[in-house]
C-alpha cells in the first residue's frame, strides 16, 4: 500500500504524523486539562510531546448556551442538517459545564434522537477526530512493545473460586511475557504477596510496554492485582507518568452478548483483553466450545502437547504440595496468552491506524460506532452540519429459513460475497442525511483497499503476508458492518428506509438462489442472511461440478459475486442456526446453543459432541452403546464431580436475592441458596459450582444442591437417578430425528431418508 493511499484523509485521517502510540489528557488527575500528551515512537525510542486540546460540542442553535456564563468560540457549519454550529471550549472543565447546562435546559441526553446538541464524552476521541490523527501510522505490529500478564491464585478451603476480598485468598504466581520471547514467573513459594506485587509494578515500569495483554485481564487478573495491591498498600503506579491505574464501570457488547466489566485505564498504555477478541470471533464463527484460555488455545491449535495442566479447583491444593508444578502451569498459560494475542491482535492494530480511538477502545467499541466515528471525522474536517438520528423503529431484516432437518451428506456452502455492501454500492443506497456522500465513498475505499491487500498477499514474504491478511480482515469487518449501521439507533446517520430496502433486495436475491438450486437438481438445507447450505445434484466429475457453479454464478445480478467456500462430508441439521458439520479432515464444527449450550452440565456437552460425531459419521448403531457407556460411568462413579457439576455466577448479591424471594418476585435458585447457607461473604459476580444429591430422579434442585468444594470422593453422594434422567432427557430430545435418520435400527430402508448425492 502506497504512502499516498495511507494518507487518504477519508480513511486514515488528515494528519500526516507517524509513530503515535498513545494519546492522553494532560492533567487528567486534576479533572481539567487543555493539552494532550502524545507518546510517539521515533527510531525505536518513545518520545513525549504536548499538543493543545480544544474540546467541542455540536449545537442546533447558539441560543442553547444563553445564560450559561460560557463564551465558547463558535463556528457555523455548512449544509442543511440541523446541528449546524460547533462550539469550542478553552478546557475540558468548561466543556463539561456546557454539556451539563444544555442537558438540564433541554431535558435531553446527547444520544437521543431529538436532542438539539451532540457531544462525545471521550477526550481522546475528540482530539483524534479534530486533528485527524490516528495511532500507529508508519508502524508495524512488530514495532509495538507488548507485555502479557496472567496470575494464579490461592482459594481458601470451602470456596470454589478465588476472591481478592478474602484475607485467606492471595496471588501465588504472576506470570509475564513479551513479544521478544522473554518470560518471568514470580512465585508465591519464594516471595510474599506484597513483594510479588511490588516486583510486578517495577517490571512493568522497567520494560515500559505500550500494551498490556491478558485473557480476561479486566475482570480477573488486573482487578485481582489492584484489589490485593490496595490491601498491601502497594501503589499500582503502572502509568507512564507514574500514575496509578484508573478504574470505572465498563460494558462490552458482541452480538447478543453484553458483558459488564471493570474497565482499567493506564496512562500512556493500552490494556488489551483477548477474552473480548474471542467473543467477537465467536459471534461470526459460532465455533468455540468455551471462552476460557485453555479451550480457546486448543481451538486455535496454540497448546503444546507437553504443557502442564492443573484444574482450577486443584490449584490451591497443588500449590501446597508441589508449588513448582503451579509455576510451570503459569508459565505455559502466559505462553498461550502471548500466542493468542499474536494471532488475534493484528486485526485491531490495523483498525487503530484508521479509527479515531485509542487502541484499547478499538477492541471494545462496536463496529457501528466505528463507522459513525469515520463519518463524524469527515464531516468535522469539512465543517459540515450533522443530522440527528432517526427514532428507532422495526423493519424486516435478512432472509433466514430452514428446509430440512436431519442428516445430509455431501453438503456444500455458497455465500454471496459481501451481499449487503455490494447492494449498497451497485444500487447506490446510502443514508438520506449524508449530504456529502461520505458513506458510500468510505465503503468504496475500504473495499478497494481490501482487494488491494488481498492482491498483494500472494507476492509478499511471510511477515508482510501476515500483516496484509490482518489488514484485509480489518477492512472486511468494517465493510460488513455498514448495513447494520443504517439500522442502529445510536448511529448519527442511520436510515431505516435504506436498511429495509437493502434487506428486501437481499431477500429477493436469496429466494431466487434457492429456487435455482431446486430447479437444477439440488436440495437446500438452510439459508442464513447471505449463505446457503445445500446438497448439489450428483456430479459425474469435477468439470460437471464447475459447470454447475458457473451457471449458478451467472444468475446473480451484476456487481454480486457468488463464492463456494465449503464442502462437507455431512451435516446434521437440528433447527434454525443449530447444526453440526463434518469437515473433509474429520473435524467437527458445531453451531447453535441447542447443540452446545453452556448451561448444560459438562457430561451433557461431552455426550452431545460424541453423539453428533456418530451421527455425522453414520455410525448410527453405536448411539445406544454411547448412552450406555455414559450411564455406566454415572452409575459406577467413574468421573470426578466436576463432570456433573454446574457453575453459575451470582448476578445479584445473596441478600438482594433473599429480598426478591420474600417479595415473590423470583423463584428459588440453587446457587443463591448455597451462598446464603454457607454464611460466607459471597457477592454479585461470584461463581458457585454445585452438584445435586439425593436418591430420586425428580428432586427440587435448590433443596438438594451441594457445593463442589464439599464433595468427598471417598463417600460419593451425587444423585445418580437424577443424572441418569438428565442423560435420558437429552437423548429423548433427538429421538425422533434419530429414527428418521435410520439411527434406531440402522436399516437400509430408513437410511434412504438421508440426503445423499455423493459424487
Amino acid at each position: 500500500m502506497s504512502r499516498e493511499e495511507i494518507r487518504n484523509p477519508l480513511i486514515f485521517g488528515q494528519h500526516p504524523g507517524e509513530g503515535l502510540i498513545a494519546c492522553e489528557p494532560a492533567g487528567r488527575r486534576r479533572g481539567d486539562f487543555d493539552e494532550m500528551i502524545l507518546y510517539i515512537r521515533r527510531a525505536g525510542k518513545t518520545v513525549v510531546e504536548r499538543e493543545s486540546f480544544l474540546p467541542f460540542l455540536w449545537l442546533a442553535s447558539t441560543d442553547l448556551l444563553t445564560g450559561s456564563g460560557l463564551a465558547p468560540e463558535v463556528v457555523a457549519l455548512e449544509g442543511g442538517n440541523p446541528l449546524k454550529y460547533l462550539a469550542f471550549f478553552a478546557s475540558w472543565k468548561e466543556f463539561q459545564q456546557a454539556v451539563k447546562y444544555v442537558r438540564n435546559t433541554t431535558q435531553r441526553t446527547p444520544g437521543v434522537f431529538d436532542a438539539p446538541y451532540y457531544s462525545l464524552t471521550d477526550p481522546v476521541q475528540q482530539h483524534l477526530l479534530l486533528t485527524g490523527r490516528t495511532l500507529f501510522k508508519g508502524l508495524d505490529f512488530s514495532d509495538l512493545k507488548r507485555l502479557q500478564v496472567d496470575i494464579e491464585t490461592y482459594t481458601a478451603a470451602g470456596y470454589d473460586f478465588p476472591s481478592p476480598d478474602r484475607e485467606e485468598d492471595r496471588i501465588i504466581a504472576i506470570a509475564m511475557a513479551d513479544e521478544t520471547g522473554w518470560t518471568e514467573v514470580l512465585s508465591g513459594a519464594d516471595l510474599d504477596e506484597k513483594t510479588m506485587l511490588q516486583r510486578f509494578v517495577a517490571t512493568v515500569r522497567r520494560r515500559d510496554p505500550d500494551v498490556i495483554e491478558g485473557h480476561n485481564v479486566f475482570k480477573f487478573d488486573l482487578a485481582y492485582i489492584l484489589a490485593r495491591a490496595k490491601r498491601h498498600r502497594v501503589k499500582a503506579a503502572l502509568g507512564r507518568d507514574d500514575s496509578v491505574v484508573r478504574t470505572s464501570a465498563g460494558r462490552y457488547t458482541a452480538g447478543e452478548r453484553a458483558i459488564a466489566y471493570p474497565k482499567a485505564e493506564i496512562h500512556g498504555r493500552h490494556v488489551i483483553d483477548t477474552f473480548f477478541m474471542v467473543q467477537s470471533y465467536d459471534v461470526t464463527h459460532r465455533s468455540l466450545e468455551g471462552f476460557g484460555l485453555k479451550e480457546v488455545a486448543r481451538h486455535f491449535g496454540l497448546s503444546s502437547d507437553d504443557r502442564t495442566h492443573v484444574e482450577g479447583a486443584d490449584i490451591a491444593r497443588t500449590f501446597e504440595r508441589d508449588p513448582g508444578r503451579v509455576m510451570r502451569y503459569a508459565r505455559d498459560d502466559i505462553l498461550e496468552t502471548r500466542a493468542l494475542a499474536d494471532l488475534l491482535s493484528p486485526v485491531y492494530f490495523a483498525q487503530a491506524r484508521i479509527l479515531p480511538f485509542s487502541y484499547q477502545n478499538v477492541v471494545t467499541r462496536g463496529n457501528a460506532m466505528k463507522i459513525d466515528a469515520l463519518m463524524l471525522r469527515e464531516y468535522l474536517r469539512r465543517e459540515q452540519a450533522l443530522p440527528t438520528p432517526e427514532p428507532m423503529r422495526e423493519f424486516a431484516g435478512g432472509y433466514t429459513d430452514i428446509f430440512f432437518t436431519g442428516l445430509a451428506l455431501n453438503v456444500h456452502h455458497c455465500d454471496v460475497r459481501s451481499l449487503y455492501p455490494s447492494l449498497m454500492l451497485t444500487r447506490r443506497i446510502a443514508p438520506g442525511a449524508d449530504d456529502l456522500g461520505v458513506f458510500l465513498r468510505l465503503l468504496e475505499y475500504l473495499r478497494s483497499f481490501r482487494l488491494d491487500a488481498i492482491r498483494q498477499i500472494n507476492a509478499a514474504d511471510a511477515g508482510s503476508r501476515r500483516f496484509l491478511d490482518a489488514l484485509q480482515t480489518a477492512y472486511k469487518v468494517l465493510i460488513n458492518s455498514f448495513y447494520g449501521y443504517l439500522g442502529f439507533s445510536a448511529a448519527r446517520f442511520n436510515d431505516y428506509d435504506a436498511a429495509a430496502r437493502i434487506a428486501g433486495e437481499g431477500r429477493d436475491i436469496l429466494k431466487s438462489m434457492i429456487d435455482w438450486i431446486r430447479e437444477n437438481g439440488g436440495r437446500p438445507i438452510e439459508i442464513d442472511t447471505d449463505g446457503i447450505y445445500f446438497v448439489p445434484p450428483p456430479f459425474k466429475d469435477k468439470s460437471e461440478k464447475e459447470g454447475f457453479r458457473k451457471r449458478f454464478r451467472k444468475t446473480l445480478p451484476e456487481g454480486l459475486e457468488l463464492e463456494f467456500d465449503g464442502e462437507y462430508r455431512a451435516m446434521f441439521s437440528y433447527r434454525m442456526k443449530n447444526y453440526a458439520l463434518l469437515e473433509q479432515s474429520g473435524d467437527i464444527r458445531i453451531k447453535g446453543a441447542a447443540l452446545k449450550s453452556r448451561g448444560l452440565e459438562p457430561f451433557q456437552r461431552d455426550f452431545l459432541r460424541d453423539m453428533l460425531r456418530l451421527i455425522l459419521e453414520r455410525r448410527v448403531s453405536e448411539v445406544s452403546a454411547l448412552k450406555e457407556r455414559y450411564a455406566r460411568a454415572i452409575l459406577n462413579g467413574e468421573w470426578p464431580i466436576h463432570k456433573l457439576a454446574k457453575t453459575e455466577t451470582l448476578q445479584d448479591a445473596p441478600e438482594t436475592y433473599r429480598e426478591k424471594i420474600r417479595g415473590k418476585s423470583r423463584g428459588r435458585n440453587a446457587a443463591y441458596e448455597l451462598a446464603l447457607k454457607s454464611e460466607r461473604d459471597y457477592r454479585a459476580g461470584d461463581p458457585i459450582s454445585y452438584y445435586v444429591t439425593g436418591s430420586r430422579k425428580s428432586v427440587a434442585v435448590h433443596e438438594n444442591a451441594k457445593p463442589v468444594s464439599e464433595w468427598d470422593p471417598a463417600n460419593r453422594d451425587e444423585n445418580v437417578p437424577y443424572y441418569l434422567a438428565k442423560l435420558d432427557a437429552l437423548v429423548n430430545k433427538f429421538e425422533g430425528m434419530l429414527g428418521e435418520c435410520g439411527m434406531k435400527q440402522g436399516s437400509a430402508e430408513s437410511e434412504q431418508t438421508l440426503w445423499d448425492n455423493q459424487p
